[in-house]
């Protein structure tokens, strides 16, 4: 008689593999591995130290805000105002500190907070007056846009919002708003305000991401500067696994999805 525990490790060993081959994470993955190894062999250039360095800091600007944007998709909403808060957000801090004469660091933060400020404006219009958060943050796009090391920074943000949105209960308030609104609210939980914080969030990272894009660009220009990030970071998102239906998505899949592009 053959003992029925033998077989457990091994079928437990094929599970794990097959649920990790199953993950969107894993495909985009090697979607990302594949094409830089297309590029590389078709442009020798591609693996050169100063592409490399141009590309590890694209790459923690974009995912810095890509994982806002992402935050804001799993509660199933959307944020299209991000490129123009880079513009809005990057006069600021041109102001702060060229005229104003701040302290870098104060600069920053003062940046940081007025990004919250946005996404805070945002989350109320959407869950207090009950817009749209697509005309919402259409709306910002145009109005903010009318007035107005990167990868090391990336990974500490990213680290800390993997444990936030994976292993707090406010990330599974975030997941569970976005699959479903109505019944997260009768379980107990403050939609409004889980939906609020996520785009106070976004705008925060925006501000992030907006101080280290003025700094790679060295200058501003309120027509043309973040011009379609938001469309970007959406991507990103989206291809790194988060459904604009809301509910699902993760900082690791976000990550691959601002490096593919």
């Amino acid at each position: 008689m053959t003992d029925p525990s033998a077989t457990i490790p091994v079928v437990r060993g094929r599970s794990r593999v097959s649920d990790l081959a199953a993950r969107k994470e894993v495909g985009i993955l090697v979607l990302l591995i594949v094409l830089c190894l297309v590029v590389a062999v078709l442009n020798p250039n591609f693996l050169s130290p100063v592409n490399l360095q141009n590309m590890t800091r694209l790459i923690g600007i974009y995912g810095i805000f890509s994982i806002g944007l992402g935050i804001v998709i799993i509660t199933g909403g959307i944020e299209l105002s991000v490129g123009s808060m880079f513009a809005l957000l990057g006069v600021f801090l041109s102001i702060l500190l060229n005229e104003r004469k701040l302290p870098g660091g104060v600069g920053m933060l003062a940046v940081v907070g007025a990004g919250m400020g946005l996404g805070w404006l945002h989350g109320l219009l959407i869950t207090k007056v009950r817009l749209q958060p697509f005309i919402v943050t259409l709306c910002g796009l145009l109005f903010y846009r009318g007035i107005a090391r990167f990868i090391a920074l990336l990974l500490v943000i990213a680290a800390i919002l993997w444990v936030v949105l994976h292993r707090s209960v406010y990330g599974r308030h975030l997941f569970a708003v976005g699959r479903n609104e109505e019944a997260a609210r009768y379980a107990g939980i403050n939609s409004k305000r889980v939906i609020a914080s996520a785009y106070v969030l976004s705008g925060a990272l925006a501000g992030i991401a907006g101080i280290l894009l003025a700094f790679y660009t060295r200058s501003i220009s309120p027509s043309s500067h973040g011009n379609f990030y938001e469309l970007y970071g959406i991507a990103a998102a989206v291809l790194g696994g988060c459904s604009l239906r809301g509910g699902e998505g993760s900082i690791v899949g976000i990550l691959i999805g601002a490096a593919l592009l």
